[in-house]
């Protein structure tokens, strides 16, 4: 494998890790500190930029890893005794080329696609993280009103029993002024 494909294949065992390490499931304080550590760090910036720049020649090389394939594809259209596989070497020689390039392209196209989803991966959980984080906050928020509002409840229960007595005594009296008072409930 050339430099370039050995540093390619750095790169996706690389990015496999980052996301084992963003699907982890870690204490919220903890993903808390590392996504802010993730953020903030000038170190990890710069580290950024420059894989942003590599995914830039790794699309070049997937765009070339993929002419090659489609090259040597082209060549298995042609007939045998036109490619000249007048023995087993040359046969040999051109699956071994197919084989190459088909796994540069899958090496390429594999680190190109795990980034998309890397990315992806990690504004998902940051926006997790961002939602938690107000879930919590309103829970505090909440947790000092709960008092106010227990004590509105209650004001409300106290209201509601002090007009179903005021509706009741009004009935009766209602009901004296008719003269429809009896001891009987039923009829």
């Amino acid at each position: 494998m050339t430099l370039y494909y050995s540093i390619v294949f750095a790169l996706l065992v690389f990015e496999m890790a980052m996301f084992m390490v963003l699907i982890v499931p870690l204490p919220f304080s903890a993903r808390r500190k590392l996504f802010q550590f993730l953020a903030t760090s000038e170190v990890v910036a710069k580290i950024n930029y420059g894989v942003r720049i590599t995914f830039i020649f790794v699309a070049v090389l997937f765009i070339d890893a993929f002419q090659r394939m489609m090259k040597v594809t082209a060549e298995s259209q042609i007939s045998p005794e036109q490619k000249g596989f007048a023995d087993l070497r040359s046969e040999t020689n051109y699956h071994a080329k197919k084989f190459y390039a088909q796994r540069n392209v899958y090496l390429t196209g594999f680190t190109l696609f795990l980034s998309l989803i890397l990315a992806r991966t990690y504004s998902l959980v940051l926006d997790l993280i961002n939602a938690q984080e107000e879930l919590a906050s309103t829970v505090e928020a909440t947790g000092s009103g709960d008092a106010k509002e227990k004590q509105k409840i209650d004001a409300l229960r106290k209201q509601v029993e002090q007009q179903q007595q005021e509706y009741n005594r009004l009935s009766d009296e209602l009901a004296l002024a008719k003269g429809e008072v009896g001891d009987k409930k039923f009829d």
